[in-house]
């Protein structure tokens, strides 16, 4: 594989200086960018532009051809387990993700299986292969995967919901049985992300999307406990570097330290907490990423530099910050107010790194 040209998202991950904060955006490669939509219309569906690498290649790669961000992710969905275990995933228009065989009974979790990463998953891991060649060691390529408990919320709902009926309802009912559920998804995404390093991914990220709806004691047994698991599961070298590992869960402002002890690298914030109290909470344990409000980006550009240095201002000092927003961009923003926002960061970070 080629030298890493770029290193400085990864050693922020690992809180080695650097010479400015290493930025990038979670859904980076989207709707926002007119590339991106061209691209998904040639595809035909999101998941066939998810299955055929050259195009995953293709939108991984545009938000970096745009702006100067200091890491690519892979260009996939959460849902690809799920799927891959044939809950039969599709795409409704105006209604997001649904499964046509949700998960709602002990004979439907007994069928679940742990899928073959080289063989269901085969099209994600010739993606990840794809693009690691194209960037030839432009910047870091991070693979990703959702929580166990994220991952069960769509299953058992059979797709996305407001009241958590469904899955609350097996938690607190049947808790042997979201334990069962829970542990082969959290054998699966242990799998999956192993693969995904195997194929090229030089840091994994774990979207824990919904932990943040649960009790904190719920939180710690039904969330934390699974993506305990996979860390401790996970092969943490490649290409002669440690392969760093970050955790975010939305809304989980409440359990940095618990999720600190999980022994993953860093922790990702969304914008409910400050960053400065999140560092004076964890201290030197792990790194952080993020946090600014994406709806930050609807501003005037000026705005934008004011949020990016307020936020630069409250974590001081020092290497342990990757800047991201505090969730996904959002679809309507316009793409020269994502760019101010990177350049910023850059420009306005120098000065805390010496």
């Amino acid at each position: 594989m080629s030298e890493l040209k770029n290193d400085r998202f990864l050693r922020a991950l690992l809180k080695q200086p650097v010479d400015v904060t290493p930025v990038w955006m979670m859904r980076q490669a989207g709707r926002y960018l007119p590339e991106y939509r061209a691209t998904r219309e040639k595809a035909g569906s999101f998941m066939d532009l998810c299955k055929n690498a050259e195009l995953a290649c293709e939108v991984t790669l545009q938000p970096l051809d745009r702006f100067p961000l200091d890491a690519a992710i892979l260009f996939s969905d959460i849902l690809t387990i799920p799927d891959a275990m044939g809950l039969g995933l599709r795409f409704a228009a105006g209604e997001g993700p649904v499964f046509d065989k949700p998960v709602r009974s002990e004979a439907d979790v007994k069928k679940l299986f742990v899928p073959d990463p080289e063989g269901e998953l085969q099209y994600v891991m010739n993606a990840v292969r794809t693009i690691r060649q194209a960037l030839n060691g432009r910047v870091p390529l991070i693979g990703f995967s959702g929580s166990p408990w994220t991952l069960a919320t769509y299953m058992v709902e059979g797709g996305g919901t407001k009241d958590y009926a469904k899955v609350k309802g097996m938690m607190f009912d049947r808790p042997d049985l979201m334990h069962r559920l829970l542990d082969t998804v959290a054998q699966s995404v242990t799998s999956y992300l192993n693969a995904q390093i195997a194929a090229g991914a030089q840091a994994v990220q774990i979207f824990d999307t919904w932990g943040g709806v649960l009790t904190p004691r719920d939180y710690k047994e039904f969330s934390l406990r699974y993506m305990q698991q996979i860390v401790d599961g996970l092969s943490r070298e490649n290409d002669g570097r440690r392969v760093p590992v970050i955790l975010f869960t939305k809304g989980g402002g409440q359990w940095l330290e618990a999720m600190a002890d999980t022994g993953c690298d860093a922790l990702g914030l969304d914008w409910t907490i400050d960053v400065g109290a999140a560092r004076a909470r964890v201290g030197d344990k792990v790194a952080l990423q993020g946090n600014m409000d994406p709806s930050t980006l609807y501003a005037a550009p000026e705005r934008i530099r004011q949020e990016v240095a307020i936020i630069l201002e409250s974590y001081g000092k020092g290497s342990g910050h990757v800047f991201n927003l505090g969730h996904g961009i959002h679809q309507h923003v316009n793409p020269d107010h994502a760019g101010a926002f990177v350049e910023a960061v850059h420009e306005l970070s120098a000065k805390y790194h010496n």
